[in-house]
């Protein structure tokens, strides 16, 4: 099992692009099912759920060709296998979203029941509760979620708690139903807008994608399109804090800082130097005197609970103390007693954990609970004095792209292990 290696220390400098955001290539991905015609999908990231997602299209009788500099075509006339199977929903939460295009297009969807999530519960009530409403005959049995329809109807569907794959799922299935679906309290983030477009491209009707009501007439069918992805705005992120806390000047390209508008008030807030460098660039500089500030997490357009953990690392190399408040997720401060092993100075207080800034941290073995927890440890050993040894890494590599080589490439003393 893989292992990476920091020396912290090393003010990171230098030019890095921002890859593909995964979160919008998944159902990107997924929404190739809704058409016999190719889809040609590009700025697709390197990543293991990437991989997951091609495995079971795959399976499911998709002819795929990929390649690395031009992106991925997908060709979906052969399917004929319509079960998502439990070894790679297991390891992708997902996977659900083949189930709404699945049942849209060939009537049928068998989909193995995700299991528990490191980060808590992320039920998919919401996805069954909504495609029922649109007529769909669904059962749950033997760890499997069955659904069948002859043509799904349009439905009014309320959407409580917001959920984004959930959104998703029913977008897709809406784009082929019979008669105009209305999705109410409808995710607003820029992954849900991404979907949206590319499925205006291959002929949806669709209205009001990034607002909390989304409204979809059903076509008889879809076509293919080329759909570029848009960047990963939690890279981004990532990206910002680690030249922040390393002290370095670090220029972002193919990013797109209207992702990300309420997170870089924030970081400006503490202290980050950061710059428009014209279309799709920004200029970060960490100039030193950072100041922790207070805030909490919530749906877009407030700040991602994806960039929670990196979030407490930046507060943790900053002066004073703050409180930072998860509402996403009831159990996402597993990175915290690792980041304390780094000497961070944390305590969880229920669903908030308060953060006294320290001097410096120091290196320590540590190991990796989920993908963005990865990334705050990345980013703490960046920050450290001596040597952190980061177990785990495979959740990394499933949200980032050759992180520890953008990493190198910008100075940082970091390689991965083998075993």
């Amino acid at each position: 099992m893989d292992t990476i290696l920091i020396r912290g220390g090393a003010s990171l400098k230098g030019t890095i692009p921002i890859s593909g955001a995964k979160n919008a290539t998944l159902p990107a991905l997924a929404a190739t099912l809704l058409t016999s015609e190719k889809v040609h999908l590009s700025n697709i990231p390197h990543l293991a759920d990437v991989t997951t997602m091609l495995e079971l299209l795959g399976q499911q009788g998709a002819a795929l060709t990929v390649d690395e500099k031009l992106g991925v075509e997908i060709d979906n006339r052969g399917v004929n296998n319509f079960c998502a199977p439990y070894d790679l929903v297991s390891t992708m939460r997902a996977s659900i979203l083949v189930m709404g295009p699945m049942l849209a297009r060939y009537g049928q969807a068998e989909i193995s029941m995700p299991g528990g999530c490191a980060i808590g519960s992320r039920p998919v009530n919401l996805h069954i509760q909504g495609l029922r409403a649109m007529g769909a005959d669904i059962s749950l049995g033997d760890g499997y979620i069955r659904a069948k329809a002859k043509r799904l109807k349009g439905a009014k569907i309320y959407l409580e708690p917001v959920t984004v794959t959930g959104t998703e799922n029913l977008l897709m299935a809406a784009t082929l139903a019979d008669g105009v679906t209305i999705l109410e309290n409808a995710a607003r983030e820029p992954e849900v807008v991404d979907l949206a477009n590319m499925l205006i491209s291959m002929g949806a009707k669709i209205q009001g994608a990034g607002s909390s009501t989304i409204t979809v007439e059903g076509v008889e069918e879809l076509h293919g399109t080329d759909h570029d992805i848009i960047p990963d705005r939690i890279e981004t992120a990532t990206f910002i804090i680690a030249a922040a806390i390393t002290g370095g000047d670090v220029l972002l390209t193919n990013t797109q800082s209207e992702y990300l508008a309420v997170p870089i008030e924030n970081f400006r807030q503490v202290g980050v130097d950061i710059s428009l460098e014209g279309e799709g660039s920004m200029r970060v500089r960490g100039n030193g005197g950072l100041k922790a500030i207070d805030l909490q997490t919530s749906p877009y357009p407030g700040f991602p609970t994806d960039i929670q953990a990196q979030m407490l690392v930046l507060n943790s190399v900053s002066e004073g103390i703050s409180t930072v408040t998860e509402t996403i997720f009831e159990n996402r401060f597993m990175h915290v007693s690792e980041l304390q092993r780094l000497g961070a100075d944390i305590k969880i207080q229920g669903n908030s954990v308060r953060v006294r800034g320290v001097d410096k941290l120091i290196g320590a073995p540590v190991m990796a609970t989920d993908l963005r927890a990865s990334a705050s440890l990345v980013l703490a050993g960046l920050a450290a004095q001596g040597e952190t040894l980061i177990s785990r890494v495979y959740h990394l590599d499933r949200g980032y792209e050759r992180i520890e080589e953008k990493l190198l490439a910008l100075g940082a003393d970091i390689k991965r292990l083998s075993e």
